[in-house]
């Protein structure tokens, strides 16, 4: 059985149900070839326990679509021009994004805007996701912090109380629930700040509005 295919039969219901009119990727490739065809069969959804989220296309009530979410005002503006170029249409249980660039698909450290290569289409990037599904998508401690919290909402990611590159543990007890946009609008803020600094540094955050 083909990855996507898989993917789709593993996954939760669409999260808009009908696709909308006059909608397309074609202007990111093949691979934005590939998505669209991927959110006309299940358009948006959630799969391995809510820790991989893909956004759909199209509007509906309490759903982030895949315009808006990659609309500069939602979050993007924050970082200050490092997430341009990067079309990001999924997100693992922690909010860190999977995103089309320069032809292939990337993952993005959200807290730092680093993409690192994964998958030259998106039938590769399911077969990676069906292999590697725990590491990929942070599943294991997605399931034991929502065993102890209840589920996530649909427009909830889990967030580090002490932020990963700064030290903290990918365990339940760092974790909270957090409304997605506003944790990808903190990430930016941090993003930029740490951007030019040495590793190992002392910071000292600056939250703005």
């Amino acid at each position: 059985m083909p990855a996507l295919d898989k993917l789709i039969e593993i996954s939760g219901p669409g999260l808009i149900p009908m696709f909308p009119d006059g909608a397309g990727l074609k202007e990111y490739g093949a691979i934005g070839e590939e998505l669209e065809a991927l959110l006309r069969r299940r358009n948006g959804f959630f799969a391995f326990e809510s820790a991989l989220h893909v956004f759909p296309l199209g509007l509906a009530d309490g759903v982030i679509d895949l315009l808006t979410w990659n609309a500069k005002s939602t979050w993007r503006e924050t970082y200050s021009g490092q997430m341009d170029g990067c079309l990001v249409f999924a997100e693992d249980a922690f909010g860190f994004p999977f995103c089309v660039e320069d032809g292939g698909i990337a993952t993005c450290d959200a807290e730092t805007g680093e993409r690192k290569p994964l998958a030259t289409s998106l039938e590769d990037w399911a077969g990676r996701l069906l292999v590697d599904w725990r590491h990929l998508t942070g599943q294991p401690v997605a399931h034991e912090w929502q065993v102890r919290f209840g589920p996530l909402q649909a427009r909830q990611r889990l967030a580090p109380r002490q932020p990963f590159v700064l030290g903290g543990d990918f365990t339940v007890e760092n974790l909270y629930a957090e409304d997605a946009v506003e944790l990808m609008r903190f990430r930016g803020m941090l993003a930029t700040q740490i951007r030019d600094l040495p590793e190992g540094a002392h910071v000292r955050l600056k939250v703005t509005d």
